[in-house]
């Protein structure tokens, strides 16, 4: 009855899913007209889904109200309440969780900031989970009820969920084995780069909707990006796509801190080197109390000085994206993360500074509307997807220990 995967679902049960877990409430004429099925196959599938507990089937049309004449179409939904999914943003100061169902309507969030005493591989990992369990616990679910969970580190993280080593030690301790620390009860796990994670935020509710090239950039402490082209957002074999090293070697970038950071540093030389004019608020403020945010602010209320930091961060900025734009070939270019909201006058500066007569044409610059919650959107929505694609191959075991599927035989192959 439909054709077989090796080890995996009936494609049509598989397909069935897919549509399902789009729509809202269907009926089986448009289940057949989205999946090519035929009446039967498409009934078998979609019961299939019912006894395994991932679809419920509703009172037909006539029961519903809906029915004319004719035969009632049978109606379904997908079971937003069978399981649970998690995104977590794994920053390096920060652990931000959000607990959704199915359908990736949000149950629970929460944020947490991190100790210097958890900059560790141990302490990070127990703060994680501790993290995770809160959400959990404060959504009204358990490690029980996780279908997938999806975390976004500060660091490369190739297709195993694998960070790299580098001098230092610190993507390890960003991601310190956490696709076998929560494989551990989470059936299953996606451990992702956080740039790539806002990449996928904007492409599904963000800036890039609808757009296939794009770049999304972090730009708070340090730089990061992720690259999505024709579709897909790249990796690489160690998960090094969108890591900026590579403007520690180019003139006028020459680091990978980013706008954030770059401009409170700029001003504390400038205090410290005791060249900002008294007129200045700056010259009123220590070098502890200065942030990007602060150098912004104060450019937005008429400061000159700070104005001229500004200046300085369009530049570095022009320069990041021409690169980007020789390197992808990007529609668009989509600065994100926590001081985005204060980037408006940066872009617009930024703009001016493109050359005129580059080879390509230099793509659009935009300012991401998700602000800190860029990555954690991500994650939710990369859960979600990694959800549909692997919850029918957890088989019979896995199912069950979900709730989700009754004692007895169950088919899935």
């Amino acid at each position: 009855m439909g054709e077989t995967r090796a080890n995996g679902p009936r494609a049509s049960v598989d397909a069935m899913l897919e549509f399902v877990w789009a729509a809202e409430v269907s009926v089986v004429t448009d289940a057949m007209a989205a999946t090519g099925l035929t009446r039967s196959t498409a009934i078998d599938a979609l019961s299939e889904l019912v006894e395994i507990g991932l679809v419920r089937e509703l009172p037909n049309a006539r029961s519903a109200g809906e029915y004319s004449k004719g035969r009632p179409s049978r109606r379904f939904e997908l079971r937003e309440d069978a399981a649970v999914i998690v995104g977590m943003d794994a920053g390096r100061a920060h652990l931000s969780t959000t607990v959704a169902d199915l359908r990736g309507v949000e149950l629970a969030s929460e944020r947490v900031e991190l100790r210097s005493a958890q900059d560790t591989q141990e302490g990070r990992r127990a703060a994680i989970v501790a993290a995770l369990d809160s959400a959990l616990s404060a959504a009204g679910s358990s490690r029980e009820r996780v279908l997938a969970v999806c975390v976004g580190v500060p660091a490369p993280v190739n297709e195993d969920g694998v960070s790299p080593r580098r001098e230092g030690g610190f993507w390890q301790r960003m991601n310190p084995g956490l696709q076998d620390l929560l494989a551990e009860w989470a059936p299953i796990v996606r451990i992702t780069n956080d740039a790539s994670l806002a990449a996928v935020a904007e492409g599904s509710v963000g800036m890039a909707n609808g757009l296939r090239n794009y770049v999304v950039l972090l730009a708070g402490d340090r730089f990061g990006a992720g690259v999505v082209v024709d579709g897909h957002v790249l990796r690489g074999h160690h998960g090094g796509v969108g890591e900026m090293r590579v403007f520690d070697h180019v003139r006028g970038v020459n680091s990978v801190e980013g706008i954030g950071l770059r401009l409170a540093e700029w001003a504390r030389e400038d205090l410290a080197a005791g060249i900002v004019p008294r007129a200045s608020a700056l010259a009123g403020l220590s070098g502890a109390a200065v942030s990007g945010r602060t150098v912004l602010q104060l450019a937005r209320a008429g400061d000159v000085w700070a104005q001229g930091l500004r200046e300085r961060a369009a530049m570095l900025l022009a320069r990041i994206v021409v690169v980007f734009s020789n390197l992808y070939d990007p529609s668009r270019i989509i600065v994100a993360g926590a001081v985005a909201e204060d980037l408006d006058e940066v872009l617009h500066a930024a703009r001016a500074h493109f050359p005129v007569d580059w080879e390509l044409p230099i793509p659009e610059l935009g300012r991401s509307r998700l602000g800190a919650d860029a990555v954690v959107t991500g994650a939710v929505s990369a859960a979600r997807e990694a959800a549909r694609r692997g919850v029918l191959h957890l088989g019979e075991a896995g199912l069950l220990r979900l709730g989700m599927a009754r004692e007895g035989p169950v088919s899935l192959s």
